[in-house]
């Protein structure tokens, strides 16, 4: 099973996107901050990794410039989520190390399809 970190600090948005991504047949590992997810990353060593951006403490953009310099976890895709739909922010994301970027509210199908393609295969099985 395709093992995801979800970084989310909403729990209602942690839930809801957990429960989908496992009905797709993804194993999902949460955390709830940037430093939490850096562990988890070091940790579990998922195949991808879904990084909220806005986050207490350490923010997305710091946690995926952790992980994209550390050589344990540098090769793990990272897509960014935010609420925060700027044109500006996609660069941001994509300068951090981040390999792709959605935003929220998060629409599943083309969730998916990011997910696919950066795991370079179909649905999970």
């Amino acid at each position: 099973m395709t093992k995801i970190l979800l970084v989310e600090d909403n729990e209602m948005n942690r839930d809801m996107l957990s429960r989908r991504l496992q009905k797709q047949g993804y194993e999902v590992v949460m955390a709830v901050d940037g430093e939490e997810g850096v562990a988890k990353a070091q940790s579990e060593v998922p195949a991808l990794v879904l990084m909220d951006m806005s986050l207490p403490g350490i923010d997305g953009w710091e946690a995926t410039r952790r992980l994209k310099a550390a050589p344990q976890t540098q090769k793990i895709p990272v897509i960014a989520l935010t609420a925060h739909a700027m044109s500006d922010d996609r660069e941001k994301a994509l300068a951090a190390g981040c390999d792709d970027f959605d935003t929220k509210p998060v629409e599943l199908p083309r969730l998916l399809s990011k997910i696919q393609a950066l795991l370079g295969k179909g649905p999970a099985t």
